[in-house]
């Protein structure tokens, strides 16, 4: 069970993590971690791992991804799966979810919300308040506060009223929709995980020579902000001003310049001669704002590229316009080595290779 994510690499993260090599002293660097499936493969083949994004609830989620059972004994609520069944077993609340995106907005606006049942978004409610309880109580620690909130999450995802994100909600109960909120255990790997976990910008990121960066920054207009701002509310169990059809919270503050066709290839420019690395892998897409040929001629100031097709998958479609685009969309990943990491007397300045 995982929450269906724009971009997701799930299923190409081995292959990616296969371009990183064999670990090294310095930390695999998951940029742009969204759902941390990236950051997993990497952490199960023993790496070190640093997870970052723009958005607490995808840091949480990757924090989910990563940690082992070592990691997070929840020993004050008597184990991880103790505090499952606590949460499962909590009656529901009227509270703000309750309030904005079920039906029962319809009594307190103009508009009715269906991203939940009422029963559903009352045991949302609960179970968020719960977890803050034992946070602010200091019976569980951050790790194991951000795993709970990445079931939670997964769990909403389950019984959302959704085409896939919460840009918006549908209008006719779905099954899933109608069925009962339950949290569910995860099978964590028997270990404990080296890892560091960022909420901020990647231009403010710390990188070290040492490191292997992962770039997997948005490649079109979808502002993740936005699409996954139910997620967002729910991570934060804050009570914020929200308007629309959709119930939007504020987010241009987390707009990505990525998203926009006119910035994309300068910030994309600007973040790669920017970091620090022995090595930087990029992903992209067909489907995405710069062209490869025009986003691979910048990247070659950096260092010696090299550009690995990895696999033609399924297309994101959220609408039918999306579905007219195609039904897939072609993913590689642009190995960068900088010029200042080869050996003595190499120059590796506009040098291409496609494998």
């Amino acid at each position: 069970m995982g929450v269906r994510y724009i971009g997701s690499k799930a299923r190409v993260a081995d292959s990616i993590v296969d371009l990183a090599g064999t670990h090294t002293s310095g930390r695999f660097i998951d940029a742009f971690s969204g759902t941390g499936s990236v950051a997993a493969a990497a952490a199960a083949r023993g790496w070190n791992v640093t997870i970052n994004d723009s958005l607490p609830s995808s840091v949480a989620m990757s924090v989910g991804a990563v940690v082992g059972v070592n990691d997070v004994p929840f020993a004050s609520v008597g184990g991880y799966r103790s505090a499952i069944t606590l949460l499962n077993d909590v009656p529901g609340m009227c509270g703000f979810i309750h309030a904005q995106y079920s039906p029962a907005s319809g009594g307190t606006g103009a508009v009715e919300r269906r991203y939940f049942t009422e029963s559903n978004a009352a045991r949302l409610d609960a179970m968020r308040a719960q977890i803050q309880v034992w946070s602010a109580g200091n019976q569980i620690t951050w790790a194991e506060e951000q795993l709970l909130l990445a079931d939670l999450m997964q769990s909403a995802n389950s019984v959302a009223n959704i085409s896939g994100t919460y840009g918006c909600f549908l209008k006719r109960w779905t099954p899933g929709a109608l069925k009962e909120v339950e949290v569910t255990a995860r099978q964590l790997p028997s270990r404990a995980t080296n890892f560091e976990a960022v909420v901020g910008d990647v231009f403010d990121l710390d990188t070290t020579e040492e490191d292997t960066v992962y770039y997997d920054p948005p490649y079109t207009k979808r502002q993740y902000s936005a699409y996954y701002h139910l997620l967002e509310t729910l991570h934060a169990g804050d009570a914020p001003e929200v308007g629309g059809v959709t119930g939007l919270r504020p987010w241009q503050a987390k707009a990505s310049e990525f998203c926009y066709k006119t910035r994309a290839l300068d910030a994309l420019t600007r973040l790669i001669m920017g970091t620090k690395a022995r090595k930087i892998l990029l992903s992209y897409s067909t489907e995405g704002h710069v062209a490869k040929d025009q986003l691979v001629s910048a990247l070659t100031e950096a260092g010696q590229v090299t550009v690995h097709e990895i696999k033609t998958i399924g297309r994101y479609r959220p609408n039918a316009q999306a579905s007219a685009s195609g039904d897939t969309v072609d993913e590689y990943v642009i190995e960068i080595n900088p010029v200042s990491l080869n050996d003595s007397g190499y120059s590796a300045h506009r040098s291409v290779v496609y494998v």
